[in-house]
């Protein structure tokens, strides 16, 4: 280290993840207690300090990684936040990022070892410092994200029902669709491909599973829902 900028303040660098995952018809965050001072004991979202040795995308996917045990997840910044009083610890400024995971990928052993749960996002509580504003942003920037890239299927298990598509993008958008409507825009998704597998849970006759073929999609015309 040299002795450059010894005149200027200290700030410290965070990030921390906004982890999207859909189950049961809805959108939920992972949160979960602080286990640091200051805030020790308040809901908050799972995050770090960036480290000397690594950009800040890299802390993203180190805590990512950290918190979930997945690699080569979807992951989005979201924005800078550093009010001078967000922490009272010390000025730290941080980078938050959204990611979205499968919740079935995700295991639940490791989900208790490190003391988070899964929250619908309308029920989040009042989190720590800004992170509520943390997620209010994410979401709005996911639902543009949606609208124009079919991200969606990264919140969805691999075989999954119209039925199970809509209630997705319901949850992400937080209003109901109309299911005629929906299945006429939906014919638009050219890489949406039918399989000759049927899931019973929902009634007898059960329902046709689809599948995203992310090859299709790579090669085709631009979408836009």
């Amino acid at each position: 280290m040299t002795g450059f900028y010894g005149e200027h303040s200290k700030v410290w660098v965070s990030v921390d993840c906004i982890i999207f995952g859909f189950d049961e018809g809805k959108l939920k965050v992972l949160v979960g207690k602080r286990q640091m001072d200051p805030g020790r004991g308040e809901w908050s979202l799972y995050g770090g300090f960036v480290r000397s040795d690594e950009s800040i995308d890299d802390a993203a996917n180190r805590v990512l990684f950290e918190l979930t045990g997945l690699r080569n997840l979807y992951m989005r910044q979201v924005g800078a936040f550093g009010s001078v009083d967000r922490d009272p610890g010390e000025r730290v400024v941080s980078i938050a990022y959204y990611a979205l995971i499968s919740v079935n990928d995700y295991d639940d052993d490791l989900r208790l070892q490190h003391g988070v749960e899964w929250v619908n996002i309308d029920d989040i509580p009042r989190m720590y410092s800004d992170h509520n504003d943390m997620v209010l942003k994410a979401r709005k920037l996911m639902r543009q994200k949606l609208s124009t890239e079919p991200i969606g299927f990264r919140l969805l298990p691999s075989l999954f029902t119209l039925t199970q598509l809509q209630r997705l993008y319901e949850a992400v958008y937080g209003e109901d669709l109309d299911k005629r409507n929906f299945r006429k825009r939906i014919k638009d998704m050219y890489f949406i491909e039918k399989t000759e597998l049927i899931d019973k849970k929902g009634s007898k006759r059960g329902a046709a599973l689809y599948r995203f073929n992310k090859r299709i999609y790579n090669e085709g015309p631009s979408f836009k829902l």
